[in-house]
């Protein structure tokens, strides 16, 4: 099977012995901005938090918060092409990460990761079933 053969039957790694590439489809550009706008909102909210109620450092809290914003709208512009989701998932990795600051984050953190993940393989799946 040709490698554009394999393009088209809807799987996302086209090939099959690791020499395919990464198929970026409509409906995950879709769910992953969706994903990464909301998480854009809530870990630039972080940052009064961090402030107020964690008592971290305001040059810290505000570099985090508003840095990892920054980090999502850009990934989210990014999706058109796979290094958006390789992005996409350091964020995920990173919004992790600021539960170091506040615990309440380590949470947030996994529940937007498996959103994003869910994304990616739902779409997927979905527009797969819709080629057939």
């Amino acid at each position: 099977m040709s490698q554009s053969e394999a393009m088209t039957r809807g799987g996302a790694m086209s090939g099959g012995r690791g020499e395919g590439r990464f198929e970026v489809t409509p409906g995950m550009r879709r769910l992953g901005a969706s994903v990464l706008g909301m998480e854009a909102i809530v870990v630039a909210l972080f940052t009064p938090v961090a402030i107020a109620v964690a008592h971290v450092d305001t040059t810290v809290a505000v570099t985090v918060g508003i840095g990892l914003a920054v980090l999502c709208v850009l990934a989210a512009g990014m999706l058109k092409r796979p290094a958006g989701y390789i992005m996409g998932s350091v964020v995920q990795l990173l919004a992790i990460a600021t539960g170091f600051l506040v615990t309440t984050m380590f949470v947030l953190g996994v529940i937007f990761a498996a959103l994003w993940i869910t994304a990616i393989f739902v779409a997927r799946r979905v527009e797969g079933a819709t080629k057939r």
